[in-house]
């Protein structure tokens, strides 16, 4: 049986300036193109499981602008349900700048807006409200203290929390251990384990070493290498088919909306991974987040 899938998280749009190579403090050069594009990690991760299938509630805060309508485009189009999503008259929608080299590779900076004034008791609310069979997905763009809150609320109600902690920020060490999975980066998974103090010279040795602590699953992603999974029958890698990657903007958040969706509607977290991984590596070789994402009727790697 399929559950809903939850997502408590940012809305931002995303404003992309294509370059021929990352700017290094100091330098100015010129951009191609402009495009201005919906975005941020709740809203893309949102749509990314919806796509693959799964049912799926937004819950967020945009402002009253011409923004928010850019923000909850695709959203809207494809069916995700927005009726968890508050329109903040004082706060504007938040703003992603993003560049974008030739190569693929990327630079980000979040203007919060209406993401950080999305409060608390807003967020527990939906919590209260949730369906007994809903599956909880959250990122680290929201204020750590809600987070934090959110998943000790929704875990302690019986309900499975998927927590991708990027951007990393500090949570309790109770809070990291109620995910399931927690889905992390390379970067982030060794600031996770330097918090619960563990250690290991390896991704395998890292994520297990979070098992061990008390972590249900670990997923990490490993870029153009695919993801680890870990629980308690041990380590596994999934690859990720070789390809050209055109913009890597949001192919985490595509990886994070399908492994969640595919958890949802009954998979295995291997199985889902897999899947994921090659979610991923499709968005990879298209331009944009959102835009890049694929469907259940596109051709993945």
């Amino acid at each position: 049986m399929s559950a809903r899938v939850v997502v408590i998280g940012s809305i931002n749009v995303d404003l992309l300036a294509h370059v021929p190579h990352l700017p290094v403090p100091g330098e100015t050069i010129l951009g191609s193109r402009e495009d201005r594009a919906p975005g941020g990690k709740g809203a893309n991760q949102a749509l990314a499981a919806r796509l693959q299938g799964a049912a799926v509630t937004l819950v967020g805060a945009v402002g009253d602008d011409e923004d928010a309508s850019v923000a909850l485009s695709l959203l809207r189009a494809h069916g995700v349900d927005l009726s968890g999503v508050r329109v903040l008259s004082h706060s504007p929608t938040g703003l992603a700048i993003i560049t974008v080299s030739e190569g693929g590779e990327n630079t980000i900076v979040v203007v919060s807006g209406a993401n950080a004034a999305f409060g608390e008791a807003d967020a527990l609310a939906v919590v209260a409200a949730l369906q007994p069979s809903d599956v909880v997905l959250m990122q680290g763009e929201l204020s750590l203290p809600l987070t934090d809150a959110v998943v000790r609320a929704a875990s302690s109600s019986g309900h499975r929390v998927m927590l991708n902690l990027a951007p990393y920020g500090e949570l309790s060490d109770e809070a990291l251990r109620l995910a399931d999975p927690l889905i992390v980066n390379e970067v982030e998974g060794t600031a996770v384990a330097d918090q619960l103090g563990v250690g290991a010279v390896d991704e395998a040795g890292r994520a297990t070493a979070l098992v061990e602590a008390g972590v249900p699953s670990v997923v990490m992603t490993l870029g153009a290498r695919g993801a680890l999974v870990a629980d308690q029958s041990g380590p596994a890698v999934v690859p990720a088919p070789r390809v050209t990657a055109v913009d890597t903007t949001g192919a985490g958040d595509a990886f994070t909306g399908a492994l969640c969706a595919r958890v949802a509607l009954g998979d295995t977290i291997q199985s889902a991974a897999g899947h994921a991984v090659r979610v991923g590596t499709y968005a990879v070789q298209h331009r944009g987040a959102q835009p890049s994402y694929p469907d259940r009727e596109s051709t993945l790697p």
